[in-house]
């Protein structure tokens, strides 16, 4: 073998290490940040170092700070795992190295892609016209297909933005409920349409949008209107009623956006999908790959029902570029980026792995174990189960007391055994549950809920 490639091997040996580690190992960080500095700082030199050096003393050095937030015992921030196919697969995204912005420079890729967003359309039962576009993560997804919304509300209003900007426009007003995801906000800000400017449409005691009231603001404005929906808020799971919310818009002629970061995939599910019902009539939907699809970061996923709409929004060119004649809509033309990795061939991997069966599996695995958690925390009289659990995310408060819970948090999180994050739901300090890996097991839930509730004795007996 050329010994120039020795540190290839040395990575796919350290990165099997780490895998095969992840059941084991306690799922925080053992190593604070300035501990990693010490570790990873080093001078650079002039002359450069041996790169199997450099790979094994990475791996080493980084090797405290690294969480096992692939492993079956991660419940932070909805973060999945990582499929063995997806790995493997962006493996060799990373050796191709070829550019996906079009078919032109990275054919094969590009037409792996345009597979899987086939499959992602037949998955959730959307047109097989829509456009989608692979993005780094749910935020610029928003940004995508907001873009689109902004597109096509001005252009029926009569101005083009991508020519002529938003000075001057008719003002483009978006609404979303009051447990709407700050990367709802996020998108608005980069897109210059305020994060301050958003209506704020009332919300149940569950998160979900009220939509009576959302009929009667829309109604208080003539202009162009953008409503972003929820499917699966990222505290309690729930989800806006989606077919009333359309039927406003319908009404009102407003873009129907939804955000759903992972509860989209409730569609794959035959006891679940009611939760999403109607949401297939929406104008654009933004959901992630490495949350419940379980591939690697970064993989988000915009769809646009009319991929004009789309490719009006992003597309743009250059003398040096030919035009698309394919029928493959180019990812220059579906997201705002020139130039990308190949991100969307890890999640081709993982639902040809997968197949239909497995990613419903999957998506009903994760969400019978936050049920069980919360059934044994539920069982404990110093326990609160704050948030019905229809979906993976399970809100937990312990002795109706912020400072119990908080104590109860660090001490689960600083013991290892499990991880799961803290949140505020109505004021309140909770710790937040998420469900999200392909390897989490009956008896990780159990073993997960009884760290808990030993924590919360912990805390209760000092």
């Amino acid at each position: 073998m050329d010994p120039r490639y020795d540190v290839l091997e040395d990575a796919a040996r350290l990165g099997r290490a780490f895998v095969d580690s992840l059941d084991g190992r306690a799922v925080g960080a053992k190593a604070t940040l300035d501990e990693l500095r010490g570790r990873l700082e080093r001078e650079l030199t002039d002359a450069g170092e041996d790169p199997r050096t450099v790979i094994a003393e990475l791996a080493a050095d980084a090797e405290p700070g690294l969480t096992a937030s692939a492993g079956p015992r991660y419940f932070g921030f909805v973060i999945g795992g990582s499929l063995p196919a997806a790995v493997a697969a962006d493996w060799l995204v990373s050796a191709w190295d070829q550019n996906t912005g079009g078919t032109i420079a990275a054919p094969a890729a590009a037409v792996a892609e345009a597979v899987a967003a086939d499959w992602v359309r037949e998955l959730l039962g959307l047109p097989a016209s829509s456009g989608v576009g692979f993005v780094t993560g749910c935020q610029m997804a928003h940004v995508t297909c907001l873009a689109a919304a902004r597109h096509a509300v001005l252009a029926a209003a009569g101005w083009n933005v991508e020519a002529d900007g938003l000075q001057g426009a008719p003002v483009v007003r978006v609404l979303a409920g009051a447990q709407a995801h700050v990367t709802i906000a996020r998108a608005c800000r980069i897109l210059g349409l305020g994060a301050e400017r958003i209506c704020v449409v009332p919300a149940d005691d569950d998160g979900r949008m009220l939509a009576a009231d959302l009929g009667a603001i829309l109604r208080e404005h003539d202009g162009p209107q953008i409503v972003c929906a929820q499917a699966g808020n990222v505290n309690s799971g729930a989800f806006d009623p989606l077919a009333e919310i359309i039927a406003a818009c319908r009404e009102h002629g407003a873009w129907c956006h939804v955000d759903g970061a992972f509860g989209l995939w409730a569609a794959v599910s035959p006891s679940r999908r009611h939760l999403v019902d109607g949401f297939r009539e929406a104008d654009s939907w933004a959901t992630d790959g490495h949350k419940w699809l379980n591939v690697p970061y970064d993989c988000g996923i915009a769809i646009v029902a009319d991929a004009a709409k789309q490719r009006g929004a992003m597309a743009s060119t250059a003398d040096y570029i030919p035009p698309n004649e394919s029928d493959v809509l180019w990812g220059l033309e579906a997201t705002p980026e020139f130039s990308r990795r190949a991100r969307g061939v890890p999640l081709y991997a993982a639902l040809r792995s997968l197949g239909r069966a497995g990613l419903t599996d999957l998506v009903d695995g994760c969400c019978e174990h936050a049920q069980r958690i919360a059934a044994r925390l539920d069982a404990d009289d110093g326990v609160e189960i704050l948030n019905d659990v229809v979906l993976n995310q399970v809100l937990v408060r312990f002795a109706d007391s912020d400072e119990v819970t908080n104590e109860v948090i660090e001490r689960v999180q600083q013991e290892g055994t499990c991880w799961a994050s803290g949140s505020r739901w109505h004021g309140k300090a909770v710790m937040r549950i998420s469900v999200s890996g392909w390897q989490t097991t009956a008896a990780d839930a159990d073993r997960s809920a009884d760290a808990m509730l030993s924590a919360l004795r912990a805390t209760t007996a000092g």
